[in-house]
């Protein structure tokens, strides 16, 4: 099953020093429809405008990756890091047992970026930082992974069974991701348009995959996309002896 969900449909606030798309319930907006996918639990498309950003502010077992498009976004937490997250960028936190930061965009022109939390596999990790750059040749018609937890070499590292990858595509050009069964494949395309398993993407539409297929995504223009690969849901919850009941 493939979902499509246009970009009419993500919620949309206007801070003034910030505007973003939420594309999950998020702080004040709230669907019960909407909490999670898989293990993706947060994917906010977000702008901040220069001399403004977010104070300083705690977070707690969740991987939490930034993702930077344009402009340049300046880091400080209370792991003592102090980073300066530029476009092509890609930082991980790891907030485990908790931590503190600030995210300020110091530059005199707006900071495009995608924030996105993920469920760890393993509470209680001690809070943990990485952060690597990329170039554009770098996903330029091919799926490049930009994050992972499944030993994928050159990625920043993540604490789940999980992979972000990024994507630029000619126009005519496929990619695919073979391997599915037991994933739910996230697609977020940030320009052009795309053929997804023959679903059809406009810019800002997303696609939620819960399929037993290779996904192939197929250009129909010049287009640039996020592909998140994270474990599905399936298998949460009561495991078989505990469906099957006992007399109290």
């Amino acid at each position: 099953m493939i979902d499509i969900m246009r970009a009419g449909h993500r919620h949309y606030s206007d801070f003034g020093w910030l505007k973003t798309y939420w594309l999950f319930s998020f702080s004040n907006y709230f669907d019960p429809h909407n909490i999670q996918f898989g293990a993706l639990r947060v994917f906010n498309d977000d702008v901040v405008e220069p001399g403004t950003g977010f104070p300083t502010h705690p977070h707690q077992e969740m991987e939490i990756i930034t993702v930077v498009l344009d402009g340049i976004m300046t880091h400080q937490d209370s792991m003592g890091n102090k980073a300066v997250i530029r476009a092509g960028d890609v930082q991980r936190m790891s907030a485990g047992t908790g931590l503190t930061h600030s995210e300020f965009n110091l530059a005199e022109t707006p900071v495009h970026f995608y924030q996105i939390w993920i469920l760890p596999d393993t509470s209680g990790l001690e809070p943990t930082y990485d952060q690597r750059g990329y170039q554009p040749s770098d996903w330029q018609n091919r799926l490049c992974p930009i994050a992972s937890g499944q030993r994928i070499p050159n990625t920043v590292t993540l604490h789940t069974d999980a992979t972000i990858y990024r994507s630029d595509l000619d126009s005519g050009h496929a990619v695919s991701l073979e391997e599915t069964n037991g994933r739910r494949l996230f697609v977020y395309l940030t320009r052009g348009s795309l053929d997804v398993n023959d679903h059809i993407l406009q810019e800002k539409d997303q696609a939620r995959a819960d399929i037993e297929v290779p996904l192939v995504i197929r250009a129909r223009q010049r287009s640039e996309f996020i592909l998140v690969n994270v474990p599905s849901c399936k298998g949460w919850g009561y495991d078989g002896t505990t469906l099957q009941g006992a007399k109290a």
